[in-house]
């Protein structure tokens, strides 16, 4: 059931194996401000990301890259994630697919919205 490779739970949560444990291996050679930040957002994201194996581990990837370059220019973590961190993160997953429950949901709560509000959009009972 766990196993990362065969497409398990945790690689849809962190995606493949190889590509977590580079991820994890980048950040490790992160300073230490930016390794703390980078496990904060990683932390959120396990919650609230992307649930898709591939976009998660995009987004995971990306978050080394930000965070890998900003260190090298000397760039302050503020300057990086704002004054609101959570909405930095938001902006982040917004550019990846949400997989699993988070889509249904979102679409479910549309969909409901929409039928609320009488705009009959020949959508209920389907997915967007």
């Amino acid at each position: 059931m766990f196993d990362t490779e065969s497409g398990g739970l945790i690689s849809k949560v962190i995606g493949p194996k190889r590509r977590w444990r580079a991820y994890k291996a980048r950040v490790k050679q992160l300073p230490p401000a930016y390794r703390t930040a980078v496990d904060a957002i990683e932390r959120y994201l396990m919650h609230f990301g992307p649930l898709d194996g591939d976009s998660a581990a995009s987004l995971f990837e990306d978050v080394a890259d930000l965070f890998e370059r900003a260190a090298a220019d000397g760039t302050p973590i503020r300057e990086i994630v704002g004054e609101n961190p959570a909405e930095f993160v938001e902006a982040l997953i917004d550019n990846y697919e949400r997989g699993g429950y988070v889509a249904r949901e979102q679409n479910r709560l549309s969909r409901a919205i929409e039928l609320a509000a009488g705009e009959d959009t020949g959508k209920l009972g389907r997915s967007r």
